[in-house]
């Protein structure tokens, strides 16, 4: 996922924060025990889901204002997500929490063994500026149903959701337990100072490396949802309408700044026109109302997307306009670009697709190989086998076979990346259990003292019994 420093915002009344005495504050909260009790967990995340659904009207103001974001995107991908995640946990966060117990191994008999979910402490959550709401209060899902006191840092390079989310957590949420702090990276860099218990980030690869180091220094475990560039597969035997129509809306949502949004296609030679004839044609229904082309962050992402597009040496099959007064790009696919300019070596984040020709799945698996380890992977196919290779042999973060992005709106499968693309996941109980510590715990009786054998002086009787148990 892209990221940068601060857009210029008006951040002086965050950047006064006293954050430590927040941080202490939170921390006091958690040692008396309070966050622990399901009760106030449900409570917790039945509040955040009110705070998602009373407020959808505000939120998608927000979001316009930030992103240019449409009222029904800004509806499904930030408050439908996030508003759904917390009603899920506060249903299950009962059944999260129970002991697990394990068969012991007779060596360990007579005694029982189990996993004691415990919350960390105090844990931080960075948020990421393109879907502002679902990448931070969605990761606070995990944090609250874990029973943990909570720091969500908002970014600043999406104002007024910033602006909206301060406001909103202290009107629903509890006040001593679950704080937001806005500012820029300076305030970021000073949080994780704090040596939180847990720290969770969501943006680019470079600054998730910054983040990972400042947390070592403090032990801090950290959760990583990065990104990267995330291949479509599209192979010969694919239904190439639906491939098309459903890669052109996924790449198009919030004009394509999703750390999940398909980052290049390779496609079979022979379906390799059809295809951009397909993608042309869903442009144009989907764009019809909206002429001007989609809105761009702000101008650095602006000027790095049209210097891209500049410096490209494929063939500018849709679009390739460029609105420097209204910081707008037109949906774009330039097909063929070569493999080593910015188009196809950096994460792309707008409105732009290299659509690449392969000549057969085994070049499209090497071709994906052959870079760092994606987020998301995708495939269009109608066989089975094509399927299964795919799975088997493209290693990603997570993979979507016929369509795309989906696999981040199910509260069922864990959310996250792997090498570059990210560190550990979230979402439903695994989003629970990244924000818990899976506590071991052994209990035997004292007697009779079965084990007594073992105790010196060795004898060799001893020492044959102890080899057949252990």
């Amino acid at each position: 996922m892209t990221t940068e420093s601060a857009a210029p915002v008006d951040t002086s009344a965050a950047t006064s924060t006293d954050i430590p005495a927040v941080v202490n504050r939170l921390r006091q909260t958690f040692a008396t025990g309070r966050t622990r009790s399901v009760e106030w967990r449900k409570n917790q995340l039945r509040a955040l889901e009110k705070l998602m659904t009373d407020n959808e009207a505000a939120i998608a103001d927000a979001l316009e204002k930030d992103l240019g974001r449409a009222p029904f995107e800004a509806w499904l991908a930030d408050i439908a997500s996030t508003a759904g995640e917390a009603a899920y946990a506060a249903k299950n966060v009962r059944k999260w929490m129970k002991r697990r117990y394990r068969m012991l191994e007779m060596s360990q008999l007579p005694g029982l063994g189990w996993i004691e979910y415990e919350p960390y402490g105090t844990v931080l959550i960075i948020g990421a500026w393109n879907f502002p709401f679902a990448l931070t209060l969605g990761p606070a899902v995990g944090a609250i149903a874990a029973g943990n006191t909570v720091v969500l840092k908002p970014s600043e390079v999406s104002p007024a959701s910033s602006a909206l989310m301060a406001e909103l957590v202290p009107r629903y949420l509890d006040n001593d337990a679950i704080a937001v702090i806005e500012g820029d990276g300076s305030v970021s860099q000073e949080l994780i100072g704090q040596g939180f218990d847990h720290l969770i980030f969501t943006g680019g690869t470079e600054i998730g490396r910054k983040v990972y180091e400042s947390a070592a220094s403090h032990l801090t475990p950290v959760t990583l949802e990065l990104g990267g560039k995330s291949p479509v597969i599209v192979a010969a035997d694919a239904d190439i309408e639906v491939a098309a129509q459903r890669i052109a809306w996924t790449k198009l949502i919030n004009s394509g700044q999703i750390c999940i949004a398909p980052d290049y296609v390779l496609v079979e030679a022979p379906v390799k026109d059809k295809l951009v004839a397909e993608i042309r044609k869903a442009v144009d229904k989907f764009e019809a109302g909206n002429p001007g082309g989609k809105k761009i962050v702000n101008e650095r992402h602006f000027n790095r997307l049209a210097g891209a597009l500049a410096a490209t040496k494929g063939q500018v099959a849709i679009g390739g306009e460029t609105d420097a007064v209204n910081v707008k790009i037109a949906p774009t696919v330039v097909v063929d670009p070569d493999p080593s300019e910015p188009l196809m070596t950096d994460e792309i984040f707008g409105p732009i697709l290299p659509v690449v020709t392969v000549q057969n799945l085994d070049e499209a698996v090497a071709f994906v190989n052959a870079r760092p380890k994606p987020l998301a992977a995708y495939l269009f196919t109608k066989s089975k086998a094509v399927r299964e290779r795919v799975i088997k042999d493209v290693p990603a973060g997570g993979m979507v076979v016929n369509h795309l992005i989906f696999h981040f709106a199910t509260h069922k499968l864990p959310f996250g990346g792997v090498g570059p693309s990210g560190l550990g996941a979230y979402h439903g109980k695994f989003g629970f259990e990244t924000f818990s510590h899976s506590k071991s715990v052994l209990s035997k009786p004292t007697r009779p003292d079965i084990g007594a054998f073992i105790y010196p002086p060795y004898t060799e009787k001893a020492w044959k019994l102890a080899r057949k148990l252990f």
